[in-house]
């Protein structure tokens, strides 16, 4: 499917709209344009702003541009609204970091600021620019106003509760308003860590994790991948912790397309098998 791009400007932007429009459609792209579509009038550029900052912030369309005189207006008036982050681009350098760092889901240009040429190739390089998510997701989630009736979901052995888990809890509850966590069962925590785990139980892992404040709910799941648990909850958000990127996990673990993943960074040190390791090493001495 082509990916959408909804472009609006006011009166300043609309000859830089028509070109950026032109060229969008020629790279591949599906271009909604909300307007104006003469010059010859003034317009308000916050109707625009607010027109398709809404539209992008219901998920109607993949990426949102903007254009007014210096971009400026536009940015401020788009990012009042959830879930917006408007990025205000004279500077080529800071294109790609606008996508990488904030994962800015609408881009502002200012026709008086940069001629043509440039705000198209500054525009080409932003909607094919990737967000880092795995160094910057928990700044972004902070920008993010998340639904209290949104149910988030997330998965693992939890043999030996540590800052990593707490931290991991911590980050999805934050994203809903009920956290599921998912448990491997002993049997098949035994063949995906060896006979010797897990230490605890299935039922004392599920205690344990019960008593922290994040937890909502836990079950137990006898398979190796969430896979089936994942279908039969079907949660708005599904959080995975590792080094993987969110379309990585999708396949890997056949999520549906309509559930939202979430990927939150291993913390350095912290490791289940590394403190299992640690005290076999420490009590044999």
């Amino acid at each position: 499917m082509k990916e959408i791009v909804i472009l609006g400007a006011d009166h300043n932007g609309v000859d830089l709209k028509e070109s950026l429009k032109a060229e969008l459609k020629q790279s591949g792209f599906q271009c909604v344009d909300v307007g104006p579509y003469t010059s010859s009038e003034s317009v308000d550029y916050v109707d625009y702003a607010h027109q398709v900052g809404q539209i992008i912030s219901n998920n109607e369309a993949d990426w949102g541009i903007l254009i007014c005189g210096t971009g400026m207006g536009m940015s401020i008036a788009a990012n009042k609204i959830d879930n917006i982050r408007a990025a205000l681009i004279h500077d080529e350098e800071a294109v790609s970091k606008s996508r990488e760092h904030n994962d800015s889901n609408i881009l502002c240009l200012g026709a008086w600021i940069k001629d043509d040429e440039t705000n198209i190739r500054m525009t080409k390089e932003w909607l094919t620019s990737d967000f880092g998510e795995y160094r910057h997701v928990k700044r972004i989630e902070k920008l993010v106003t998340h639904s209290q009736q949104s149910i988030v979901f997330t998965n693992g052995v939890f043999d030996i509760v540590h800052k990593g888990h707490i931290e991991l809890l911590k980050f999805s509850k934050n994203l809903g308003g009920k956290l599921i966590v998912g448990i491997n069962s002993d049997r098949a925590v035994k063949i995906l860590k060896g006979d010797q785990r897990p230490i605890n139980n299935e039922d004392n892992r599920r205690s344990i994790l019960q008593s922290i404040e994040y937890v909502d709910e836990v079950v137990i799941f006898d398979d190796e991948k969430p896979t089936q648990v994942i279908k039969d909850l079907m949660p708005n958000i599904l959080v995975k912790g590792g080094e993987w990127t969110a379309s990585e996990v999708r396949v890997r673990d056949n999520v549906p397309d309509d559930i939202e993943i979430k990927i939150f960074p291993f913390m350095k040190g912290f490791s289940s098998t590394n403190i299992i390791e640690n005290i076999k090493e420490k009590s044999s001495q």
